[in-house]
């Protein structure tokens, strides 16, 4: 199965099962963003340790 008749198959069966509007309302959630996510994540996370992750991972558990 190509990815183009994948697609058609999940729209079909997304309209089959939530109608038409409902189905464009499923799509209509995602977006594809714009950026670079792994340049920004470099920016936010390359100062941070990974004991100060697990470290907030654990309070926020806590909380």
């Amino acid at each position: 199965m190509t990815l183009a008749e994948m697609n058609q198959l999940a729209f079909k069966t997304l309209m089959d099962n939530l109608g038409y509007v409902n189905a464009v309302r499923f799509f209509k959630q995602f977006e594809t963003g714009s950026g670079d996510y792994s340049q920004d994540r470099h920016q936010w996370l390359d100062d941070v340790s990974l004991d100060e992750i697990w470290s907030d991972i654990q309070q926020r558990q806590a909380d």
